[in-house]
């Protein structure tokens, strides 16, 4: 159990005050209002009421820390709870970047009164980011403001990232179920989201917005709508912004809706109550068409970032992806991953620098293990420079950045294939020296005013020749101590103590500059009136003499002196520096973009097997064709051989997929492969295939095990209805639809039925890219329909020799995981059974009720033919039967005469070609 300090009070007047104030406040659950109240007690912080007992479980794991003040009547006394500092700021990470929390902080401001001193939400960090150091995705927050205009739903928002001090406006229209909010919400990674409050919890819209916002695990923030009010907000964007007219950068006239979001998200933030944030923002406006849109079904079906209880970072895109080396780079790999670009240009310019940093090992293997290792958060130092809390240490870590960079450009100049050298040129090595060109001069200042050689003890000084007063005070106290070791060393002649062995020189914080000696060691010092003792501690005795205590003092008078004068000079240091931030908020995105181009190529060099670059077509042109594609994070998991597939989504051809086959054959992850590998493709990142040809897609929809939600009161069967139906309102001709199983939450034939008409919807009306696994063997008929629609199935070999190979157990049954042109004619669901070891009986009767249902579930020939075929195919057996009847009774045939009649008559032109002409007829042949 981690240690935690003792609460305690000067008296009790102290804990009745603190009480009384603590009841007075509104109570609070943090299970229910998602909000945490901490009190900051100098060098420790205490919870109390029902937040010391959710802290105690959640930090502790138990409640035998809970003490209780008042009373030790549990009914009548406040339960408390104390967290020392580390404890503490472990707890609010966990708090605000995993369950979402918010955070209160009080802070004394009188006797027994207490006031909230920083407020943070997860995506509020600014009050306690010197204590979450760094965060490795963007603490965004949106607001959102929804109005109706000529009969349209129109979107408001606006959001910002206080960490880079950015502001994002932006403003569309939306359908029903706000499928393109949800999409700007997973692009942005928003964490928090503030919307107009609804206290009768009537309206209609904002109880879809606040679905939607739950759908995504964004925490929710409700503000009264006066505080939506845009009537000072042109004023407050032109303070933030510097002087600068927003109107000049956003039409405020076109985004009034948004410009209501903007200014809900100032107030909430508190941006015009810091003086440090006027002139430091940027407004620009961010248009969602220009990144592919990605839905939360979609990010959880292709893992794209990383869940709770993932264990190995392979086992999401994040995570297999994150070979970066900087702070920086690590946020912007999230922000790439869920803004996949849509201009085939700029996804090319990605592409050429992977592919520089593939082919050269060299190049790559020096930025990432000697250069980018060494670059700091520049973002997180710009903001502490920008605060005034910087420090000659953070000065010198600006520093120590600033004379890397000519390595840098040395380094990426080394570029030995000249198609190669222009786009490093442009991207990287040009601006990396105009950057080093405007801080050369910030290098030439830590040079002549910090003492370099210092740095080697970890102290972060200024240089004593560096101003006159400060080399003369150094001169004086360099003469002490020279005096000082004269002193200690005529004590040991004196006392017959060897210096430095038994005679210690310390500079006792309290005591200042004395001598020590072991207990046994100090007889020497009894009735000698020239050594003053001061203590008898562990270590030993101290003493001192006239002389050395009169030059204590003035040491320490120096001393004091010397500081006073370095700290006025190191804020100057500092002050100086801070006027480079936005060089270095610049060098940090550059550096940041460098570091995620470097990691893509790390891991396309370094796969199971290497990935390649894909051939990108325009929107709307082309095909999706992979050779040998692979799932980059099953690959890449331990004791694991990958099977790879090829695809084929041929524009006109095989633009809808069926995909049929075993349970735990391959289907889901053959599906979801491809939207990840489209994905990786759009981000920058080279693909796991041996040859891969991508047409960019506006979007990826997915339909993937969808669970139910009891608590909201959503079936897994609505669930899915609800994923399903965003999809066919948000689908366009240029997407990637992603379906896994659709229409397993009901009954078979109504289940069949959705399937059916969903599946037919995509294809005549849609007509985009689409992968349907499903064990609806049913479905596969719509091939016979639609001549872009292919069958494929997973690949299961059974024992012909089996004892009963139709219904194959675990131990005749090998599933291949291949992916092949067909139709599977089994699921071997009972197989899976097997596998997990249900009893014999169980496994015994599952067989028995599944052949008794497949005889009566046999489908109908006509289920498998239109109806064309069927009424032509019904037309021509009535005629055979009629002619037929006629020869019978002419002949006055009977039994094997009749049927026998029947054959020949069958067997003979022209009945022989006619029916063989008739695909009714035929599929009747064939069930019979």
């Amino acid at each position: 159990m981690p240690s935690h300090p003792e609460l305690h009070f000067s008296d009790r007047t102290d804990e009745y005050g603190f009480l009384s104030f603590f009841r007075g406040l509104e109570p609070n659950d943090p299970a229910e209002s998602g909000t945490v109240r901490v009190f900051e007690r100098g060098d420790y912080y205490t919870c109390h009421g029902k937040d010391a007992l959710f802290v105690a479980q959640k930090v502790y794991r138990t409640l035998s820390v809970i003490k209780y003040l008042g009373s030790q009547d549990p009914a009548k006394g406040v339960a408390s709870c104390t967290l020392s500092p580390a404890v503490f700021t472990n707890f609010l990470k966990d708090a605000l970047l995993a369950q979402g929390l918010k955070v209160e902080i009080y802070a004394a401001s009188g006797k027994n009164n207490w006031a909230v001193s920083k407020h943070a939400s997860p995506g509020n960090l600014q009050a306690v980011e010197d204590l979450l150091q760094t965060a490795t995705t963007a603490p965004v927050i949106m607001a959102v403001r929804l109005a109706t205009r000529a009969d349209q739903k129109v979107v408001g928002v606006c959001f910002a990232d206080a960490s880079v001090r950015e502001l994002g406006v932006s403003e569309f229209v939306d359908n029903d179920l706000y499928s393109n909010l949800e999409a700007l919400v997973i692009q942005l990674g928003v964490r928090e989201c503030v919307v107009v409050q609804d206290e009768a919890r009537k309206d209609y819209e904002l109880k879809k917005l606040r679905a939607l916002v739950d759908r995504c695990d964004v925490v929710l923030t409700e503000r009264r709508a006066a505080e939506f009010s845009t009537r000072d907000v042109e004023q407050d964007l032109g303070r933030l912004l510097g002087g600068e007219s927003p109107a000049a950068l956003v039409p405020q006239t076109a985004l009034k809706t948004a410009m209501a979001a903007t200014a809900a998200l100032v107030r909430y933030l508190g941006l015009m109550s810091d003086p440090l944030n006027f002139g430091h923002y940027r407004l620009y406006e961010h248009n969602l068409a220009d990144y592919m849109k990605l839905d939360a079904s979609a990010l959880r079906a292709l893992h794209l970032m990383p869940g709770p209880r993932d264990g190995a970072k392979s086992m999401s895109i994040f995570g297999l992806l994150n070979r970066c080396r900087t702070a920086a780079g690590t946020r912007l790999l999230a922000q790439w991953l869920k803004q996949p670009l849509m201009d085939l240009d700029a996804i090319t310019a990605r592409h050429v620098l992977v592919e520089t940093f593939v082919e050269d090992i060299q190049l790559r293997q020096t930025l990432q293990e000697d250069h980018l290792r060494a670059v700091p958060d520049l973002h997180r130092l710009a903001k502490k420079f920008q605060r005034g809390a910087a420090t000659l240490e953070d000065v010198v870590r600006v520093y120590q950045l600033v004379i890397r960079i000519p390595d840098f450009v040395a380094t990426l100049e080394s570029v030995v294939d000249e198609k190669y050298q222009r786009a490093v040129e442009d991207a990287y090595t040009s601006r990396l020296q105009d950057f080093y060109d405007n801080l050369v001069k910030l290098q030439e200042m830590v040079e002549t005013t910090v003492d370099l050689d210092a740095l080697d003890n970890h102290e972060f000084v200024i240089k004593p020749d560096f101003d006159e007063r400060l080399q003369e005070i150094r001169g004086q106290l360099a003469g002490l101590q020279d005096r000082i070791a004269d002193a200690h060393a005529d004590a040991g002649a004196d006392l017959g103590m060897e210096p430095d062995k038994k005679l210690k020189l310390e500079n006792h914080h309290v005591y200042g500059w004395c001598l020590r000696l072991t207990r046994n060691d100090a007889a020497c010092l009894r009735n000698n009136r020239a050594y003053v003792e001061l203590s008898t501690q562990k270590a030993g005795v101290y003493f001192t003499t006239a002389a050395l205590r009169d030059m204590s003092s003035e040491c320490g008078d120096l001393t004091r002196q010397y500081n006073k004068l370095q700290n006025g000079l190191v804020r100057e240091v500092v002050a100086i520096a801070a006027t480079y931030c936005v060089v270095l908020e610049k060098l940090a995105g550059v550096l940041a973009h460098l570091d995620v181009v470097v990691a893509f190529a790390h891991v396309a060099a370094n796969a199971p097997t290497p990935f390649v670059r894909p051939t990108m077509r325009p929107r709307g042109t082309g095909s999706i064709v992979l050779a040998a594609a692979r799932h980059p994070c099953m690959e890449a998991q331990d004791d694991v051989v990958f099977i790879p597939n090829d695809v084929a989504l041929v524009r006109g051809q095989s633009e809808f997929l069926t995909i049929t086959g075993p349970n735990m054959g391959g289907k889901s992850t053959y599906i979801r492969q491809v939207g990840v590998i489209a994905l990786m493709a759009q981000a920058g990142c080279f693909v796991p295939a041996a040859e891969a040809e991508l047409s960019v897609v506006d979007s990826i929809l997915a339909r993937v095990g969808a669970g139910d939600s009891q608590l909201k009161g959503i079936s897994t069967f609505m669930a899915e209805m609800l994923e399903t139906a965003s999809i066919l309102k948000t689908a366009t001709a240029d997407s990637l639809i992603i379906i896994d199983e659709l229409g397993r939450g009901t009954s078979t034939y109504d289940g069949f039925g959705l399937a059916w008409a969903i599946s037919q919807h995509i294809v005549e009306h849609v007509r985009c890219f689409a992968m349907f696994a499903t064990h609806f063997h049913e479905l596969t008929a719509l091939a016979g329909r639609f001549p872009q629609v292919q069958n494929l199935h997973v690949v299961a070999h059974v024992d012909p020799d089996a004892p009963d190979a139709g219904r194959a157990s675990n131990s005749d049954i090998t599933l291949l995981y291949k992916v092949e042109p067909g139709v599977s004619d089994q699921s071997f669901g009972i197989h899976v059974a097997e596998l997990v070891r249900f009893p014999p009986k169980v496994i015994a009767m599952a067989k028995r009720k599944a052949d008794e249902l497949a005889d009566d579930a046999t489908p109908h020939p006509a289920a498998k033919c239109s109806k064309t075929e069927i009424a032509d195919g019904s037309a021509l057996l009535r005629d055979l039967l009629r002619e037929w009847k006629s020869r019978v009774d002419a002949e006055g045939l009977a039994d094997a005469a009749a049927a026998a009649c029947f054959r020949e008559l069958v067997a003979a032109d022209p009945w022989r070609r006619t029916l063989a002409d008739s695909p009714f007829v035929q599929r009747l042949l064939v069930e019979l």
